[in-house]
């Protein structure tokens, strides 16, 4: 296949703490609300409480068996109930997968079933340690999950690059549909805010503060989040009517005066109040037309995805969302006013790691088309 062929995003499927469904996510984005729920932990000076964006997994029994689920951990069940929300988004829940190929990113991982069974096997030792734990706990537990209930055939890979397992992972996405390996491809990107992941958290950098304004840059106002965002991609002609196309994802390190900003789109941010990358997103993003909703879903390595979504909604309705907390932007830039028009045919995302390196993903729309609402759940 050409390597200029298309690349079309069918459905988009999203749980986190804004809701379920890329309905709850279209809300959430028009209304602003980035109220988050709590996380309660015990420490060594005892239990604490907070702010925390926490995904609810309970919808999954639309789809799925309650007797599959019951020794499927919340990490793998995330992961099922974001797949099975693309497919019925893209209207493909019913239809054979034999051609499917799936591809997770995670930058934690399945922590909170590890950490279950590190628990016992320190506790029962190595003859009576939990199979079930250990069977969860692999690398590509979702990725077989999945492919199990789905009954696809095709090629599986999971991959962790942390804050950049996004857009290292779409690499693969877009080289498996251009080479032709498969018909689609299940893309998704999953965590969950497990009971280490917390505790971690807190040690690292103290309970979170209300509210998330990651557009402050010099400020550490980022807090913990769980949930999965996942996507039907397919070739130009295999696709049914989508949301938008798939024009480029790139990572590299060091970002630097070559850096490929777009030029007049509408530059999405990555930020999620973290001042160890806030700062570089100042620099990077001075003077652009940008905007950030990272305050919906709060921050995880899995975030870029949600940022896709975010993205794929602007085009398909061809207007604006408001960006949460943009009165406290601390470096020129624009932020476009809620409901303005996109203003261009493409979206950038950008997504800094710690390392000083990038993940750029460009999205653009669908020839023929001029903005329309999105799909209901």
């Amino acid at each position: 296949m050409s390597g200029t062929a298309r690349i079309v995003l069918e459905g988009i499927g999203v749980v986190g703490g804004f809701g379920c469904g890329i309905a709850d996510l279209s809300r959430a984005l028009a209304e602003g609300n980035d109220r988050p729920g709590t996380l309660s932990l015990s420490t060594g000076s005892g239990p604490i409480e907070f702010p925390a964006f926490r995904a609810d997994t309970s919808r999954l029994k639309e789809f799925v068996p309650a007797r599959t689920l019951r020794r499927i951990d919340h990490f793998s069940k995330l992961a099922l109930l974001g797949s099975h929300l693309a497919l019925a988004d893209a209207g493909l829940a019913e239809t054979e997968h034999e051609r499917l190929g799936l591809i997770i990113a995670s930058g934690y991982g399945a922590t909170g079933i590890t950490y279950a069974f590190l628990k016992s096997f320190i506790n029962d030792g190595d003859i009576c340690a939990s199979p079930t734990y250990f069977a969860n706990s692999v690398h590509n537990s979702a990725a077989a999950h999945i492919s199990i209930v789905l009954g696809a055939r095709g090629p599986s890979l999971t991959v962790s690059q942390f804050d950049l397992s996004v857009p290292s992972a779409l690499t693969s996405v877009r080289q498996w549909l251009l080479e032709g390996r498969v018909d689609r491809v299940l893309f998704g990107a999953v965590e969950e805010l497990s009971e280490l992941i917390g505790y971690a958290w807190y040690r690292q950098r103290g309970a979170p503060r209300m509210p998330m304004t990651p557009l402050w840059t010099g400020k550490e106002t980022a807090i913990p989040a769980e949930g999965a965002a996942f996507f039907l991609f397919s070739r130009t002609e295999e696709a049914r009517a989508g949301y938008c196309t798939l024009e480029t994802a790139v990572t590299g390190s060091p970002a630097n005066a070559g850096f490929p900003l777009p030029g007049d789109g509408l530059l999405l941010l990555g930020a999620d109040g973290r001042r160890e990358t806030g700062r570089r997103y100042a620099v990077l993003a001075e003077n652009a037309r940008i905007a950030c909703y990272t305050p919906l879903y709060g921050s995880m390595p899995a975030g870029p995805a949600f940022d896709l979504a975010s993205a794929a909604l602007i085009i398909k309705e061809g207007r604006i969302f408001p960006s949460p907390g943009d009165a406290s932007l601390d470096f020129p830039a624009t932020i476009p006013a809620g409901g303005e028009p996109a203003g261009a045919d493409r979206i950038s995302c950008l997504t800094l790691a710690g390392d000083k390196a990038y993940g750029l993903t460009t999205l653009g729309k669908l020839p023929g088309t001029t903005g329309e609402c999105a799909r209901e759940d």
